[in-house]
């Protein structure tokens, strides 16, 4: 068994190297691997120690940060990945760590000097922020791959030489001097809203993910999924959406998730009878919607909340009933197509019992109490994250099974600075997009041609917002992706009359499904991989488990009840228990499936009847309940003995 296990380790780690560019660092041993440790370590104790006793100012903590973060990416990542197997990093490595150091400590060291001075700057001053701007977009090449890095290229080429292009996209030219200026010494560029709340929010909930992993809290939701839903029509596949959703929360990385978990339920989904295409799907939608779900959403999510400067419990509020919307259609669809391929559950003999699970780990889910009670009433996410990873500490200690030693804290110390790289990376390049758009007035003047070509039509905008962030989020991670596309076209959805918070929201929802969305669709083809299947079977599968994800985003912007906006309780209720109908109905739409085979005037009615239930208002919700009753009445009818269909969905 341990041989089994250990195989597949091997090929979960091969899979997320295959897709994930995050994953493809060094392997070291030895000295090299104690001083990656101890910086990593160093790293991790430097943000707790700022978070606990006071940060310092922000260009300062930024700039730690980031030579942290470009330190372990040049020892880590290699130029090349011919030279990922060496042993040592190359004198390569070595010097572009070493101008990281010297470019980015040069603006630690200077910060006050160059306050006194006015922000005026000197040529060697502008000799180190140059140094500093090339020395980013290196370590985006090595960590990111060419999608963002490349994006960022384009902006920064438009900033030098957008003076030369006719028309409305030309503005005035800026000297080189300006360039560095606004890239390097402020906080427009590198060291913008993303990088800071890199240095703050999201390191500390990497780290305490780690935490979280280091308890044995997979394992844990794993059993306790499927003692829940192991037993009904299709077990395994609801354990896959259970499991997946509660650790994308964590893992915040819809590969990594779909390459862990999916290891263990895809083959049990295969087993079951599920054919391997639909299984992988399964897997895809439940990683990807962990992006999404309170109350550790994505780190997309924090940066929405400095954003838009509300607490981050309004963004979790908000993200609850869409989030839950999108988890119901996909389990409703699993469980209409077990019943249609007669998917029984598992046997007894291979589900734990649930209280005996419950038992054995409840104390696991402590600091997630912890966490959520302390964000709710108030408390700024970087001292919830603090407590919440000491209560993971305190937690673990309850039994001897989970308990961390020493050893398993200091390597949950090195783990959280190893995952917050990619993001810290990502988050310091989306920066020069981020400068280059405020510099040059780029987003404005998008933003009024975009008006003008949808002829002020809010759904034809939504549409375009819509397309770009699917086309972005395939070449970037959902954190960057969201930056860009709220940065332009979050402005303009404002501009014709949505609120704020449901215009950002709408981006970052289709950030995190472009994860699904063919022909990139990252989380898909890691599925795919364990399923042993076409990838791209596996995307449209996804596409079609995840279409209520697609289509909810729609409708609150136009009806920002079901963000939870406004004080009318009765209406929100109402909205909640409607839109769960209505995804419920869209489901039985897309599986022609209720109580045995819908025809196509059912079918039809059925998806009028989820567009209708999911509009909030109480005539759209009138007409589709009686849709939907129509159709379940008659479905009842005709299978009255027949037990397939839609009993025991929920």
């Amino acid at each position: 068994m341990k041989n089994n296990e250990t195989i597949e380790q091997v090929n979960v780690a091969e899979l997320i190297e295959k897709y994930d560019s995050e994953a493809r660092y060094r392997k070291y041993a030895g000295i090299m691997a104690l001083i990656i440790a101890v910086l990593a370590i160093g790293m991790s104790f430097f943000h707790l120690y700022t978070a606990g006793f006071g940060l310092l100012e922000s260009l300062k903590q930024r700039s730690v940060h980031l030579i942290f973060v470009l330190v372990l990416v040049f020892l880590l990542y290699p130029a090349r990945n011919k030279t990922r197997e060496r042993k040592l990093p190359t004198v390569i490595d070595l010097s572009w760590m070493l101008l990281g150091i010297i470019s980015v400590g040069y603006l630690f060291l200077k910060f006050d000097e160059i306050s006194l001075r006015g922000g005026l700057l000197t040529d060697v001053d502008y000799i180190f922020g140059g140094l500093g701007m090339i020395v980013v977009f290196e370590a985006s090449r090595r960590v990111l791959g060419k999608g963002l890095t490349t994006i960022a290229v384009i902006f920064m080429l438009y900033t030098f030489f957008g003076h030369l292009i006719p028309g409305p996209l030309g503005h005035r030219e800026f000297s080189l001097e300006r360039i560095i200026e606004h890239m390097f010494f402020g906080t427009e560029g590198v060291f913008s809203i993303p990088l800071g709340v890199s240095a703050t929010y999201i390191f500390l909930f990497i780290l305490f993910g780690a935490f979280l992993q280091e308890t044995g809290m997979t394992k844990f939701i794993n059993e306790l999924a499927l003692s829940l839903a192991g037993r009904s029509p299709g077990g395994p596949a609801k354990v896959a959406v259970i499991a997946s959703g509660i650790m994308g929360m964590i893992t915040g990385s819809s590969v990594a998730n779909a390459a862990t978990i999916g290891s263990f339920t895809i083959p049990l989904m295969k087993k079951s009878g599920y054919k391997p295409h639909f299984a992988g799907a399964v897997e895809a939608v439940a990683s990807t919607g962990g992006q999404i779900m309170p109350p550790i959403m994505g780190a997309a999510a924090f940066i929405m909340a400095e954003f838009l400067r509300i607490p981050y419990s309004r963004i979790m509020l908000a993200a609850i009933l869409p989030a839950l919307l999108y988890y119901l259609a996909a389990w409703v669809i699993i469980h209409l197509e077990a019943k249609k391929s007669g998917i029984k559950g598992l046997p007894d003999s291979e589900i734990p019992k649930f209280w005996h699970v419950l038992k054995n780990g409840f104390h696991l889910l402590i600091p997630i109490v912890v966490l959520i009670y302390l964000l709710v009433t108030g408390i700024t996410p970087l001292n919830a994250a603090t407590w919440g990873i000491v209560a993971a500490i305190g937690s673990s200690m309850l039994r001897k099974e989970t308990r961390i030693s020493f050893r398993g804290i200091l390597r949950a110390l090195e783990n959280g600075a190893r995952g917050a790289l990619s993001v810290a990376v990502a988050c310091a390049t989306v920066g020069f997009v981020v400068g280059a758009i405020s510099l040059t007035s780029l987003g404005l003047v998008i933003g009024n041609n975009v008006i003008g070509l949808a002829g002020d039509s809010l759904l034809l905008a939504m549409i375009f917002t819509m397309i770009t962030g699917l086309i972005m989020g395939m070449g970037v991670p959902t954190t960057p992706m969201y930056i860009i596309v709220a940065t332009v076209a979050a402005p303009i959805l404002v501009k014709l009359g949505v609120l704020p918070l449901a215009a950002h929201m709408f981006v970052f929802f289709y950030g995190a499904l472009a994860e699904v969305t063919p022909p990139v669709a990252l989380a898909a083809y890691t599925a795919a991989g364990i399923a042993r299947v076409q990838p791209s079977k596996v995307a449209w599968t996804a596409v079609r488990l995840a279409l209520a994800g697609f289509i909810i985003p729609y409708f609150f912007v136009f009806s920002p009840v079901l963000l939870f906006e406004g004080n009318d309780y009765l209406q929100i209720l109402q909205a909640v228990v409607t839109s769960s109908f209505g995804v419920i109905a869209l489901a039985i739409g897309l599986q022609a499936w209720m109580y045995g085979k819908v025809n196509w005037l059912q079918r039809i009615m059925m998806f009028a009847a989820a567009l209708l239930l999911i509009t909030p208002g109480t005539l759209t919700d009138m007409i589709g309940a009686a849709l939907f009753i129509i159709v379940w009445v008659t479905q009842k009818a005709a299978f009255r003995n027949t037990p397939t269909g839609l009993d025991a969905a929920v």
